[in-house]
C-alpha cells in the first residue's frame, strides 16, 4: 500500500526504487525537479507528460523543501 505525502506524493517500495512519485505515477519528484533545473518550465513539462497536473507542482515543491530541511549537509 502506498504512503501518501504532501497530498500528491506517494512512495511505494516496488515502484521506482521507493523514490517519491507523483500520485502513484512512475514520475518521481526528482524527475520533475531535474527537468525544471534543466530549463524546462511547468507548461513544457505538462505538454510532454500529460499524466501530470498543474496542481502537482506545489506538492513537488513542498516535498523538496521539506526534504531539504531534513537533509544534513555537514
Amino acid at each position: 500500500m502506498p504512503t501518501t505525502i504532501a497530498s500528491r506524493i506517494t512512495i511505494e517500495p516496488g515502484k521506482r526504487g521507493g523514490k517519491p512519485c507523483v500520485r502513484g505515477l512512475r514520475i518521481t519528484v526528482w524527475d520533475v525537479l531535474g527537468w525544471l533545473g534543466a530549463g524546462m518550465n511547468e507548461k513544457q513539462i505538462l505538454e510532454e507528460h500529460p499524466d501530470l497536473e498543474k496542481a502537482d507542482f506545489p506538492a513537488i515543491y513542498q516535498f523538496a523543501a521539506e526534504a531539504g530541511r531534513r537533509a544534513n549537509f555537514d
